[in-house]
């Protein structure tokens, strides 16, 4: 059998992909997917491209528009791709940009000192993956045009007409056959808006989505301290908002950081305006430099004493809301989808930069440190009184104990094979049980409502009952310990109600998920079961609808027949038979892959939904009310 397999290796077994054909391909290898979150990775590199001209001073005005057919169209008014032909091909260069992976100008240090796209396939992935993309080029009082479809030319360059106008605009469809759904979140594209205007102060930036008529103007004049102060509103702060500019070896330094009275650490970095979901080295010469500087100036000041230990970075991360933006020439970034900055001398340009100027700072503004270390010491309080009980629940996860009557394990051992189904009450968690595939289904039921991290220290959240039956059972501990190796099961699906409880339990855990357990999220391990809403019964045959336009479409397309309805008001009502047919099942279930597109607009909806702040939480829910599907109240 092998001589077989070697024989038929030969020339015609390889497989030669040209031009734009890979990225058609491996998509994946791009853009991470092709669910949303690719989706709008599209954009980002398209309105990227026009805040490199921003960043160079030759653009000050952006226009981003999403059409009625969910087209995108991206102008600037920046100096515009060249259209002359170029060397490599003798093609107008803006066509070479456009279908030749690695063609930009963003290699040499010449055309763009600094930019996020070093890679030079951003638009061109674009266009690969673009059912149609239209680019309009102005230069010199004159502006030409040209389509592509799939990524092929469908048409040579326009002659030039006369233009009143100078830059570039990127008219373009994603390509349904490639996106699981091209429908592009309003959010989501906004918040990257924002977060733009607020790192470039005095950009100008309009947003115009046709489908809603929302329409919205983007600028800000206060730059980093702005956006500080915006991801802080309706907080207490502890501090006033603290912002450090400055150079160092070539290297711009833009942190801005204040501290409030919750909980949480929120830090957002950036690396030439890429949004480094990940953080990177930025992030870490930061966290050095704080806990260094801080130490020193407590010490100076005597808020901590000759016998006190010195505070650690742990302790100094509580109520931290911080935005790091560093601009550099060479960005080494981990992927496509630069999510992690990797520059290993960056670490250190960012530790001394800010160490230096927020001891002068703390200098010049003495009172402004206690309040800092008030909270830290209680902090470190908390984090001793929590020691014992993280203690307890890794030697749980290790030893097993203290799961009888919660955890109904798997016989597999191979977490890539298995599954937890985490879910609502005893009742449903009976079915689960019963009808699930032990071989590689685990099922732990949670008894009422878990705790809102949102508002808990850790040693609070750790003596909760439920949360700490959730992680032992994972094994993979949570926080600064949290080792995806030790991760029990790749697929943790939670499945709740549909009702208001349902609702709330599925928002409690997912929060917990995302603030100390988020790896689970970024490596696509997180999941939200879909239960029927209906059983329909026509006569002997039984269907299950899981919406009400399926339910609608069912009714209606069975005519005169007599038609049944029961409406599950719980995952409890169905016998362990229809929860494995409907929800368990692989070969049927319907799973919603949990996964974050912007990660600062995913920490304000936690924020406003599950925080102290009542008003926020009230206008979110006005706002959205009608987006609501299939809940039963």
């Amino acid at each position: 059998m092998l001589d077989t397999i070697m024989d038929d290796y030969g020339p015609g077994s390889i497989q030669v992909l040209e031009g734009l054909e890979a990225v058609r391909k491996r998509p994946g290898m791009y853009i991470a997917d092709t669910g949303s979150r690719g989706l709008h990775h599209l954009f980002y590199e398209v309105v990227d491209n026009a805040v490199d001209e921003a960043i160079g001073g030759f653009c000050t005005h952006i226009e981003a528009t999403v059409h009625l057919d969910e087209s995108i169209s991206i102008q600037d008014n920046g100096r515009g791709i060249p259209t002359e032909p170029h060397p490599y091909n003798g093609r107008p260069t803006c066509e070479v940009v456009l279908t030749v992976l690695h063609a930009g100008g963003k290699f040499g240090g010449g055309a763009y000192p600094v930019s996020g796209g070093l890679h030079g396939v951003g638009v061109s992935v674009v266009n690969a993956l673009s059912e149609w993309l239209e680019v309009t080029v102005a230069r010199d009082g004159v502006q030409r045009s040209q389509r592509f479809e799939r990524g092929v030319p469908m048409t040579d360059l326009s002659n030039p007409v006369p233009a009143d106008w100078r830059g570039t605009k990127i008219h373009y469809k994603p390509d349904a056959t490639v996106f699981e759904e091209v429908k592009h979140s309003l959010d989501t594209l906004k918040s990257r808006l924002r977060e733009l205007a607020f790192l470039n102060p005095g950009l100008h930036i309009l947003f115009d989505d046709q489908r809603t008529g929302d329409k919205k103007e983007y600028r800000s004049e206060g730059g980093i301290r702005a956006f500080v102060e915006y991801l802080d509103r309706g907080k207490t702060p502890l501090s006033p908002t603290i912002v450090l500019s400055g150079e160092r070896d070539g290297v711009a330094v833009d942190v801005g950081f204040q501290y409030n009275d919750t909980y949480l650490e929120r830090i957002f970095p950036f690396a030439n305006l890429i949004h480094n979901i990940e953080g990177g080295t930025h992030v870490s010469g930061l966290r050095t430099a704080m806990t260094r500087a801080m130490n020193e100036v407590a010490r100076s000041g005597k808020l901590l004493k000759d016998r006190d230990e010195n505070l650690s970075g742990d302790d100094l991360k509580e109520g931290l809301t911080c935005v790091i933006s560093v601009k550099l020439a060479e960005p080494q970034f981990e992927g496509q989808t630069k999510t992690k900055l990797g520059n290993s001398e960056i670490k250190g340009i960012v530790d001394s930069f800010v160490y230096e100027e927020l001891v002068a700072w703390f200098e010049d503004n003495p009172e402004a440190i206690r309040p800092i270390v008030e909270k830290a010491l209680k902090a470190r309080q908390a984090r001793e009184a929590a020691k014992k009980a993280r203690e307890l629940v890794r030697k749980g996860a290790m030893t097993g104990m203290s799961l009888p009557g919660k955890l109904a394990d798997c016989s597999s051992r191979l977490p890539g094979e298995t599954e937890l189904y985490i879910v609502e009450g005893d009742s449903a968690g009976g079915s689960a049980k019963q009808g699930r595939d032990r071989s590689f289904q685990a099922i732990l039921a949670l008894r009422g409502k878990i705790l809102n991290v949102e508002k808990a220290r850790l040693d609070k959240m750790l003596g909760n009952n439920e949360i700490r039956t959730i992680i032992q059972a994972l094994g993979c501990g949570i926080g600064n310990e949290f080792d995806a190796q030790k991760l029990r099961y790749h697929k943790i699906i939670i499945m709740t109600d549909a009702d208001v409880d349902g609702a709330h339990i599925s928002t409690l855990l997912l929060t917990f998920f995302y603030r100390h357990m988020p790896e689970i999220i970024s490596n696509g391990y997180l999941y939200l079961a879909q239960p029927p809403l209906f059983r329909v019964q026509r006569g002997k045959q039984v269907n299950y609808c899981y919406t009400e336009k399926e339910l609608r479409a069912y009714v209606d397309g069975a005519g005169d027949a007599k038609v049944g309805v029961q409406r599950y008001k719980g995952l409890g009502e169905m016998n362990p038979e229809q929860l494995w047919e409907t929800t368990m099942d692989p070969e049927n279930r319907v799973l919603k892959r949990i996964h974050v597109d912007d990660d600062v607009l995913a920490d304000e909806y936690f924020d406003v939904l599950m925080g102290d702040k009542v008003e926020p939480r009230r206008g979110f829910i006005t706002s959205y009310a009608h987006e609501v599907k299939n809940l039963d109240i």
